[in-house]
């Protein structure tokens, strides 16, 4: 039965996001379409900022209330109803830091006033993510994925139609004006997910006074999972969070103007990047099914199973990569201009290819290590990870190589974390 449903939820997931990821690339050739390369670095050199607050929003939450539902000890519905309360307290204070922090961000760090409002952007969002979230972790937990699919889907072609209709209305007015709007129909496509999980939970389920009240053992066995599990994914999006900084910082002392950094920067997040790493919502998709089923199975001490799951994920991901990078080596100018209608980027993707044939193994290793209670590896590895990135930029930064010094630091850090987490799974299991 475990086997049926983890194959039927990979399957359900690798369809649903073969279409999110197609629409989200739909989305990308209409924001670079209609907002034009200067936009598109603006909203990149502000992406890190979004994903570190995004992360920081959602506390590690939906992961750890997926393991407690698989292993369907606990009261599920206080599970969630536990979760909530702390979750909203938690947004109100990051929109308030936000607030107070956006001038010194857009001015001091980002070194780019326009960066202001959409970081004011970034606030109004966060609730509706958190809220989202927290539904798909319940049925993760279920091994329930066509919620998620409905609602990853549905909230893909709102934010599309939105983006059509709005940013060119905005863009009329200003740059920063269509930049902070890409942030903020986020809003609406948040809520219509959020509804459509929430139109999937069970009618008939009662809802009594022990199920709303916040219990203390509950909320220990959430924070127990989702802190540590949560604490990797804060470091990397710190690190992500800090690399524009970084990058302008040491690339202006290197005597490149502040245009150029924006545009590579722009070309690298906006372009390279999003194509390179087309071929993870297989790997994704394969990782999210993992995580229930090997929380529940190592719980079980059925490592047998186990073993055979990370293996087969392991081997997909790399039947699906091998093609994809050879395809990216020989001719990456046709999906450069096929999607985006630009030949900005041949030469990275051409050097970074193979490096993300590495990354697609990635997800299935992280989401393993996190099932079976070694969230803190991932936590490690993505510490000396960061860290690797950050000082190969400011050292290749020394040989006047541009933006090429991060091209350096993302291929390095991949290597090292992907052998290393692969190490530590097999250690643990004994593959």
């Amino acid at each position: 039965m475990n086997k049926e449903k983890f194959i039927t939820s990979a399957i359900i997931l690798m369809l649903g996001g073969f279409i999110t990821k197609i629409l989200g690339m739909v989305i990308k050739i209409v924001m670079n379409r209609i907002v034009g390369v200067d936009g598109i670095g603006l909203y990149m050199l502000i992406f890190p900022t979004f994903s570190l607050f995004t992360t920081l929003s959602q506390l590690g939450f939906p992961v750890a209330i997926s393991k407690l539902v698989s292993e369907d000890k606990h009261n599920n519905k206080n599970i969630v109803f536990t979760v909530v309360p702390i979750s909203l307290i938690i947004n109100v204070f990051l929109m308030l830091l936000i607030i107070v922090l956006a001038p010194t961000l857009a001015n001091n760090l980002l070194k780019d006033p326009r960066c202001y409002y959409p970081i004011l952007a970034i606030g109004v969002v966060l609730p509706f993510d958190s809220l989202s979230s927290i539904l798909r972790g319940y049925f993760f937990g279920k091994q329930k994925m066509i919620p998620h699919v409905l609602s990853n889907i549905t909230e893909q072609i709102i934010r599309l139609i939105l983006i059509i209709i709005t940013i060119p209305k905005l863009l009329n007015k200003s740059l920063i004006y269509a930049v902070s709007g890409l942030i903020l129909v986020n809003v609406i496509s948040e809520f219509i997910s959020f509804i459509v999980l929430f139109l999937h939970l069970p009618k008939k389920a009662k809802i009594k006074k022990k199920d709303i009240i916040i219990d203390p053992l509950n909320l220990k066995a959430i924070l127990n999972i989702s802190l540590p599990t949560t604490g990797g994914r804060i470091i990397g999006s710190i690190g992500y969070f800090l690399e524009p900084i970084i990058l302008t910082f040491v690339l202006l002392k290197s005597g490149f103007s502040n245009d150029y950094i924006v545009r590579e920067y722009g070309i690298i997040n906006g372009y390279v990047m999003p194509l390179l790493l087309l071929p993870s919502f297989f790997t994704n998709a394969i990782s999210q099914a993992l995580l229930p089923v090997v929380s529940k199975a190592y719980a079980n001490n059925n490592y047998s199973y186990i073993k055979r799951k990370i293996k087969q994920a392991i081997m997909f991901s790399l039947i699906i990569g091998i093609p994809v990078t050879l395809f990216f080596e020989l001719i990456p100018s046709v999906p450069l201009k096929l999607i985006y209608g630009t030949s900005e980027g041949i030469n990275y993707i051409r050097f970074l290819a193979p490096i993300c044939l590495i990354q697609y193994i990635q997800a299935p290793l992280s989401s393993s290590l996190d099932a079976v209670g070694k969230s803190k590896i991932n936590m490690h590895t993505t510490i000396i990870g960061m860290s690797i990135r950050a000082l190969s930029l400011i050292s290749f930064s020394l040989f006047g190589i541009g933006i090429w010094s991060l091209i350096l630091g993302i291929s390095i850090s991949c290597i090292y974390i992907t052998f290393y987490n692969y190490k530590k799974v097999k250690e643990i299991l004994t593959i």
